[in-house]
């Protein structure tokens, strides 16, 4: 399914995913950044770090892991009715290849956008100047979340 044939249920979808982002202190502290907001998908970008690394040098996977998961879970808010937030309730990853590269991109897609329960497939792609190279693949179950103190978009 393309984000096309993804109808949001909140004319203001893009403010409240960017809105809910600002709050995301661990994004802002990794220094994520929200590139593009679509009805069922989100792009998440995150620049090179060195203390972002694991010991090897390369892009830690628990921060690769971050972006992506968030990059889904918006993905799913996008598609959510106002008043509604969003949790990840279960996810698997793919790490495909080290992360080596000057930027990564997380790309979550709503795949199946349900009431109660939605599915996302999640990418993330590590650039080095021109060179576009695809280093995980998350399948991540998001859960919707009505009326619960706390938890809001």
């Amino acid at each position: 399914m393309t984000s096309s044939e993804h109808q949001p249920r909140d004319p203001h979808y893009a403010e409240r995913v960017r809105a809910s982002f600002a709050r995301q202190t661990a994004l802002v502290l990794i220094g994520a950044a929200i590139r593009d907001v679509t009805p069922g998908v989100v792009e998440i970008e995150l620049p090179y770090r060195a203390d972002l690394c694991q010991q090897h040098g390369f892009l830690h996977g628990g921060i690769i892991t971050t972006i992506v998961d968030s990059a889904c879970g918006y993905a799913a808010l996008s598609l959510m009715p106002p008043e509604t937030g969003v949790l990840a309730v279960e996810f698997k990853i793919n790490l495909l290849s080290p992360g080596l590269g000057e930027r990564f991109l997380a790309r979550g897609k709503v795949v199946r956008a349900g009431r109660t329960i939605t599915v996302c497939s999640g990418e993330v792609v590590a650039f080095t100047g021109d060179t576009e190279k695809p280093i995980a693949l998350m399948q991540a179950t998001i859960m919707a979340i009505h009326g619960r103190e706390g938890v809001r978009d």
